[in-house]
């Protein structure tokens, strides 16, 4: 047991922690985005609090508690084993602090996504905290759908997205999410051992695509509920 502690805890465990706990978030990320895209469909919303319903009552709402539950439990340590690995390499690779930092050159693979992860991470963390308080603890009009009352979550989210700078703060926030995907989702097979060059190319390649599908996709719907959705013509779009 104390072999399996001291690994955990080892700059390598910890390293290890941080890589399948942001695949598990990515994972969750995913989920989160193909919901949302019920918003896109020209139905008032219909889709989105059908599907918002489902997931709030599923196994008489015990899924979502423990779904949450676990959930939390992954940021915790994602966050916490992140900025530990982030603070014990720059001690091992900085013991006395320099005046001037620059991006290594030729083939390294430092640079802005990856020299920011800390910065990103936590503005991230910041808008979660934000982005939960804003859509689930708001006050939520009802709205009746063939007989089943349910939250009109959808109003909530065109209210949000209609004001300007609302809209244009939560695209910012999506874009550094591509930045932290950038980097972060090949980084997280390399600590799980993915390590080699052959690998390392490809999972590289793949980071900017996913990273890229998810800014846009998230990004996307802000912009598209502030210019085309108008709550007042049928359909709620124009």
């Amino acid at each position: 047991m104390s072999t399996f502690r001291s690994h955990v805890w080892s700059s390598v465990g910890k390293k290890m922690i941080t890589g399948l706990t942001g695949l598990m978030l990515v994972g969750f990320v995913a989920v989160h985005l193909l919901g949302n895209l019920t918003l896109f469909i020209p139905d008032r919303g219909h889709a989105f609090n059908a599907y918002a319903y489902f997931l709030e009552h599923a196994v008489h709402g015990w899924l979502i508690l423990a779904f949450e539950a676990g959930l939390l439990a992954v940021f915790g340590f994602h966050i916490a084993s992140a900025i530990t690995v982030a603070w014990t390499d720059k001690r091992k690779a900085r013991p006395v602090g320099y005046a001037l930092v620059r991006n290594a050159g030729g083939k390294s693979r430092k640079g802005l996504p990856s020299t920011s992860m800390i910065v990103t991470g936590i503005t991230l963390a910041v808008f979660v905290v934000l982005h939960v308080k804003m859509f689930k603890f708001a006050d939520h009009p009802s709205v009746v759908y063939d007989g089943k009352e349910m939250k009109d979550l959808y109003a909530v989210v065109v209210a949000a997205f209609k004001q300007p700078l609302i809209a244009g703060l939560y695209v910012a926030v999506m874009a550094m999410l591509g930045f932290h995907l950038r980097h972060g989702f090949w980084s997280a097979f390399q600590s799980l051992g993915w390590n080699n060059d052959r690998a390392i190319v490809v999972l590289e390649n793949l980071a900017r695509v996913v990273a890229v599908l998810f800014a846009v996709g998230f990004l996307a719907l802000p912009l598209y509920i502030l210019f085309f959705v108008d709550p007042s013509v049928s359909g709620g779009h124009r």
